[in-house]
């Protein structure tokens, strides 16, 4: 028997990255698994498939209130319950502060702010007691780097949700947490660095190497699972040790 038998689960941006890793360790711990997906729907359904019939995708643009809404609705037809939310989905703009336009500071806001506020609220209204909620951050909002403000002023703000979250749904036995990544080794970040950025990268940490999406996904499986139920209102920095 898997720890998360009988648990239902939503996980935003689930169809790579750390977000796949983490809806296949969900699977494999027992949850069923109910995530969103924007565009690639070939990877939703690789996912789908890797997990038999265990995930379910949804497309869904969680910068959307509607696509938020609906993808709650999906997930109300889908499981018998919810347990767990993981707010994984984002999207991520570098640019110089005098360089960022106004479109491009209102959709990483969107999705990665108010996004996270809606399925929180979702999550609050219907979440059985005792379940558990991750929200996925960053180590950019201590480590300052040039070009991530917007980035890393929206995932501080995502921090700040949680800790709120934890105080507001602690009373229902909900425990509310934020992991926060450092450099990870996914197709975004080495499409966004070249091979001498990745090796100046891999020198930050002490245990000299990048992470992988599994490092991250076995940190959420820890607060989502029993092991973590004496953890609330915690930003646990799966950074190998950059910060």
């Amino acid at each position: 028997m898997g720890v998360l038998d009988g648990k239902g689960a939503i996980v935003t941006g689930g169809s790579r990255g750390i977000g796949r890793a983490i809806v296949q360790r969900l699977v494999a711990d027992g949850a069923r698994v109910v995530f969103s997906y924007r565009e690639d729907e070939a990877a939703a359904k690789l996912v789908a498939e890797h997990c038999a019939g265990r995930a379910t995708p949804v497309r869904a643009d969680v910068g959307v209130d509607a696509d938020v809404d609906a993808l709650f609705a999906a997930a109300d037809d889908l499981l018998d319950g919810l347990d767990i939310l993981v707010n994984n989905a984002a999207v991520v703009h570098t640019a110089p502060i005098a360089e960022v336009s106004a479109e491009d500071y209102d959709r990483v806001m969107a999705v990665n702010t108010r996004g996270v506020f809606r399925a929180l609220q979702h999550a609050a209204r219907r979440m059985r007691d005792g379940g558990r909620i991750v929200t996925i951050s960053t180590a950019n909002t201590v480590l300052a780097v040039p070009g991530v403000a917007v980035y890393a002023a929206s995932k501080a703000a995502v921090e700040q949700f949680t800790r709120v979250a934890a105080r507001e749904l602690g009373g229902r036995g909900i425990t509310v947490n934020t992991v926060s990544p450092g450099a990870t080794d996914t197709d975004l970040l080495r499409s966004a660095n070249s091979a001498d950025s990745l090796e100046r990268i891999r020198a930050l940490s002490p245990l000299g190497r990048l992470g992988e999406p599994a490092d991250v996904a076995d940190v959420v499986a820890f607060l989502v699972g029993p092991d973590g139920r004496w953890m609330t209102g915690q930003n646990l920095r799966a950074a190998g040790g950059i910060i």
